[in-house]
């Protein structure tokens, strides 16, 4: 299958080609599959295969493409014409202006999360001006205590940890698997030794009173008993939200590639929230910000939701890049 998608598409090793050349037939390969943002995958896959940035791509535009490579770029360019998601087969996504690592067991970051990311930034400076500094600034400084629930891949937890060098910043998940991607992440960019990362479901980990867990022993990150009771002053999240009957409706690539665990909400998506809402009361105290991500359609009842709470004087409602209402934050 793989030969076949690529000799249909015009290579073959005894037809030495341009890198214009690949990119052209692979674009043309992949816009037959139906392939949303053909050229951009494309062009993703030959910086991954040819090991180049975008600025060599130019300035190789017209060589010869290296007759090495074929093999490999051949079985990735049938995989992408098949669906799988070009940021697994690279395993690799920008965020923020960091790389991340990514895999089949998290989501692929979006850039509508940054926007999230964004709006947390511009509320805890205010609640906390002396702790946007450098870590070790100063003595005695006030400063946040971050928890990113469902982090995934890591990327709002260490983009945080990243942008704001003395928060304490804590990423949790119930997925060991995307716990192990996140903490990979906060590896590659020299964080981890100043975030923790608890596996559980929602803010279970973080009530100030529960059960030990069984068989936790000697697992650091199963060990939720060592953030019970944390105070939690930023709460910040990305969960699950797609109505389960709607996962079968999805692109493809989302549907039949990314974790059906980071995308089931239950039946009308908002099960995490209700959840969480619920949890809120069983924390040692009230967060002072929370923002969440959520599906379109979602905010005013998510909205209401924290409103009903009656913890944060502003609740608030912030629109995507296309106009939608895609986050909720609530400041005390």
């Amino acid at each position: 299958m793989v030969n076949q998608d690529a000799e249909g598409a015009g290579f073959s090793l005894l037809v030495p080609m341009t890198i214009a050349d690949v990119c052209l037939k692979a674009t043309v390969l992949l816009n037959e599959r139906g392939i949303m943002e053909p050229r951009n995958n494309a062009e993703l896959l030959l910086l991954h295969v040819l090991g180049l940035s975008r600025t060599e791509l130019l300035r190789d535009w017209r060589e010869l493409f290296p007759p090495q490579h074929y093999k490999r770029w051949r079985e990735l360019l049938a995989r992408k014409a098949a669906g799988e998601p070009v940021q697994y087969l690279i395993g690799e996504q920008w965020f923020y202006g960091l790389p991340f690592a990514v895999t089949p067991a998290v989501l692929i970051p979006r850039p509508e999360t940054e926007l999230l990311v964004e709006a947390v930034l511009e509320a805890a400076d205010k609640l906390w001006p002396q702790a946007r500094g450098e870590a070790g600034a100063g003595d005695g400084v006030e400063v946040p205590t971050v928890v990113d629930v469902g982090t995934g891949s890591g990327a709002i937890g260490v983009t945080l940890a990243a942008l704001r060098p003395q928060w304490r910043v804590c990423a949790s998940d119930l997925s060991p698997d995307a716990l192990a991607v996140a903490r990979t992440n906060a590896e590659r960019h020299a964080l981890a030794a100043r975030m923790t990362f608890v596996q559980g479901d929602l803010l279970g980990p973080f009530a100030a009173q529960q059960p030990p867990r069984p068989g936790a022993e000697g697992h650091a990150e199963a060990q939720a008993g060592g953030v019970a009771g944390l105070r939690i002053d930023v709460l910040v999240s990305n969960p699950p939200y797609i109505p389960a009957g709607d996962i079968a409706g999805l692109q493809p690539e989302v549907r039949d590639h990314e974790p059906r665990l980071a995308l089931d909400g239950g039946d009308d998506g908002l099960t995490p929230y209700r959840r969480m809402a619920e949890q809120l009361a069983e924390l040692s105290a009230m967060p002072r910000i929370v923002g969440f991500e959520l599906g379109m359609g979602q905010a005013e009842a998510v909205a209401e939701l924290l409103r009903g709470i009656g913890a944060w004087r502003d609740v608030r409602i912030i629109d995507d890049y296309a106009g939608i209402g895609r986050h909720v934050l609530a400041v005390e």
